[in-house]
């Protein structure tokens, strides 16, 4: 796995295949690893998958993990790897680094794919109760939460349409093996936008929804599920239809938030033909 030095740390990535670049953004509390079996089905293309600054193998620098600062080490990783003419695959926070990388780079963007992703500030009064609890709790007792893997471990226990396999719920816990390490975790799951908070966030999204509304000339995809998604739910995905410009939408079937565990060859089958039908 190649390894990058970066700002004063270091992004690990896979790399597979040759041609134009794609890039495979992961959220959280997940890395690189969730794209294992995605790959294979895009099948064409220089495949590239980091794990984000604080995840996966790539390094734990003492910074607060806000999104701006994720920004900031994918932008010189970016550089780095001098990758142009990109087509960005972003799930969950990778959607949104996905759209906010794009938004800011558009000369350098061939198209977007995302599947749920944090593509709008969220209301409480629209989310559902247990939605709402949980958010209220994790603003509140984020010290609590990190003694334990719990936010790592219920990803891929609860989040997902089925629970995976001890040795891929291995994997994605070995990051994470003590506080200190979770809290690029934890960091995450208090930043969602709701009711206007992080105010500095909020206006990310907001700028990156405006260049999504607008870039009518980059096709862009966006991979719907049933059952139990939990960032993009009907209500989103219709928000979606009505405010990004060239947009595709392709059900892929039942699957939980973490969809690439569920519905692997769904997606990567549904990357690759809108790749062939819209961007090659």
């Amino acid at each position: 796995m190649p390894e990058t030095r970066v700002l004063d740390s270091t992004i690990h990535h896979t790399e597979t295949g040759s041609g134009p670049a794609f890039v495979f953004l992961h959220g959280n509390p997940a890395s690189s690893h969730m794209w294992r079996d995605v790959l294979p089905r895009v099948g064409r293309g220089r495949l590239i998958a980091p794990d984000l600054i604080g995840m996966g193998r790539s390094g734990k620098p003492d910074i607060p993990y806000l999104f701006a600062d994720h920004a900031r080490y994918l932008d010189a990783w970016f550089d780095a790897l001098d990758l142009d003419d990109v087509v960005l695959v972003g799930h969950d926070w990778g959607g949104a680094l996905a759209s906010d990388w794009a938004s800011r780079h558009p000369e350098r963007v061939r198209g977007l794919a995302l599947f749920e992703a944090i593509i709008k500030p969220f209301d409480s009064a629209t989310l559902t109760p247990p939605a709402r609890a949980r958010a209220e709790m994790i603003r509140t007792r984020g010290e609590e939460l990190l003694e334990t893997d719990e936010l790592i471990r219920a990803a891929y226990t609860r989040a997902v349409a089925t629970p995976v396999a001890e040795a891929v719920l291995a994997e994605y816990l070995r990051p994470f093996p003590t506080p200190q390490a979770r809290r690029p975790v934890l960091a995450w799951a208090q930043q969602m936008p709701i009711d206007g908070e992080p105010a500095d966030l909020i206006a990310r999204i907001e700028a990156f929804d405006a260049w999504l509304a607008k870039s009518t000339d980059v096709p862009k995809l966006q991979l719907t599920f049933e059952g139990s998604p939990t960032v993009q739910g009907p209500e989103v995905a219709a928000w979606c239809e009505e405010n990004i410009a060239s947009l595709e939408v392709v059900p892929c079937g039942e699957a939980g938030h973490h969809a690439a565990e569920d519905r692997s060859t769904e997606i990567g089958d549904a990357i690759a033909a809108w790749v062939e039908r819209h961007v090659l």
